[in-house]
């Protein structure tokens, strides 16, 4: 089974295409949009809330801390690419795939 994105190798571990979903009524990850994770936060996207609220949802979902995800690209865009340091293409997708939400 593997994900409906292309999770790619970035030069400090892996880079991550995320849709985000600033306002929504609950957090969490609710599947593949458009080849990207889907991923919904409360914070309204003002002032970098709904992105810091994404690297606190990411962090956890794939058993990290914060610190290792910086946002490659996207600050201002629903569409967004997340890089995950130390952390290999392989892993990430098994963390995910462990979701159950994300595979084929």
């Amino acid at each position: 089974m593997s994900p409906d994105f292309q999770i790619e190798p970035w030069e400090d571990g892996c880079a991550l295409p995320v849709k985000a979903h600033p306002g929504a009524r609950r957090e969490g990850v609710s599947g593949c949009r458009s080849g990207c994770l889907k991923i919904e936060v409360t914070p309204a996207p003002e002032n970098g809330k709904a992105n810091k609220a994404i690297v606190r949802l990411l962090a956890k979902t794939l058993r990290v801390r914060a610190g290792q995800i910086v946002l490659l690209s996207g600050g201002a865009s629903t569409r967004k690419r997340f890089g995950i340091r130390d952390m290999s293409p392989e892993m990430a997708c098994a963390r995910l795939l462990a979701l159950s939400m994300i595979g084929d």
